[in-house]
């Protein structure tokens, strides 16, 4: 009777995980953006750290430094920095922003990880 009710159980817990797994989401874009993209879409996430007042209101102005595409484990994506000499704290004066190829914001973080 155990082994039934177990069975049952997982039978449960695997339907209910499928159902949750419908067509209607997305993974991002499979169309890549081009690199100019990649830079408005970086300095927009940017200025809205600075909007949510997340970063020193110095950044609103910082233009990006580079943008790269990078070959990463998972896929490729596109790394944009930007660096603000005016902030005090060194370790805190590059911004990284990584978006997937289809300009989807992944994270942005001062260590460019």
């Amino acid at each position: 009777m155990r082994k039934i009710f177990i069975c049952l159980l997982t039978l449960l817990a695997l339907t209910i995980a499928t159902a949750y797994a419908g067509s209607n989401h997305s993974h991002g874009s499979s169309t890549p953006i081009a690199k100019d993209e990649a830079l408005v879409k970086a300095t927009d996430i940017v200025k809205g750290f600075v909007k949510k007042g997340k970063v020193d209101s110095s950044w609103a102005e910082v233009a990006p430094a580079s943008v790269e595409k990078n070959k990463r484990r998972f896929g490729d994506e596109w790394v944009v920095t930007f660096n603000n000499p005016k902030v005090k704290d060194t370790a805190k004066q590059t911004i990284y922003v990584f978006l997937t190829l289809g300009g989807e914001y992944k994270v942005a973080n001062y260590t460019g990880i």
